[in-house]
């Protein structure tokens, strides 16, 4: 690993973001050596530096990088903590001992796959728009779109303050008489509420929606509710894209 700054091996090891590690380094809360090291911008090699807890109980080591998915229920928020009170998809994570936080997020009444890790490299490669990670959603709409409303999403349509990216668009099921459909919509933004805002944009409204991949990942027969670690081949293709 070579010299690195204290603030950022800190946050590798998943105890803070880098912003918190600082305060807590200026804070006089970490010792190097047994010397306590007040200055953020600090060096250290972790093979060689023996960095812990001011009070001594906890070396700070790096945490094992862990990734998994869920198939998550309408129902709960995607939140490590909600302060109203409602069920968040931690709950769901029975037997998980890793501290994992969700990459991205669902709103309640979206279901489908949603991945948690504790690696920053994962979460940002999966979350930020310029990655270009694939997301694919199944929307089940009230009222049908006309062709010239498809196009319109899958060139680009003005949501708010910003126009999507282009998005392919799919027609599963067309359902004239009681007024339904259903489209497979790929995007790579991810932006909060964003199939729901663009189906709202060409004067639909949801019914359902469910994200049926991220990347090359896909739920594969994994129940709603259900978990499973990602393999080592499924981090890689994501972290490769």
């Amino acid at each position: 690993m070579g010299m690195i700054r204290l603030q950022k091996y800190m946050a590798e090891c998943g105890i803070a973001s880098r912003r918190k590690c600082e305060e807590m380094i200026a804070d006089g809360l970490i010792r190097v050596n047994g010397d306590i090291v007040t200055e953020p911008g600090t060096k250290v090699d972790p093979l060689v530096d023996k960095i812990e807890f001011k009070n001594g109980k906890k070396e700070i080591k790096p945490e094992k990088k862990v990734y998994l998915m869920l198939n998550k229920p309408v129902g709960y928020v995607t939140t490590v903590k909600d302060e109203k009170g409602r069920s968040t998809v931690m709950s769901l994570l029975k037997g998980v001992e890793e501290k994992v936080v969700p990459v991205g997020r669902l709103d309640m009444y979206t279901s489908g796959l949603l991945l948690f890790s504790n690696d920053g490299e994962f979460i940002n490669k999966v979350t930020h728009p310029s990655h270009e990670t694939t997301k694919t959603y199944v929307v089940k709409t009230r009222g049908v779109p006309s062709e010239k409303d498809l196009e319109k999403l899958r060139n680009g349509i003005k949501i708010e303050d910003y126009t999507t990216s282009p998005a392919k668009v799919e027609m599963l099921l067309q359902d004239n008489t009681n007024d339904i459909a259903r489209l497979r919509i790929e995007i790579h933004e991810g932006r909060n509420r964003q199939v729901r805002k663009m189906v709202q944009a060409i004067g639909l409204s949801t019914i359902a929606l469910k994200r049926e991949s991220v990347g090359n990942l896909s739920l594969d027969g994994l129940n709603k509710g259900e978990w499973r670690y990602l393999s080592e081949e499924e981090v890689k293709g994501i972290l490769s894209e």
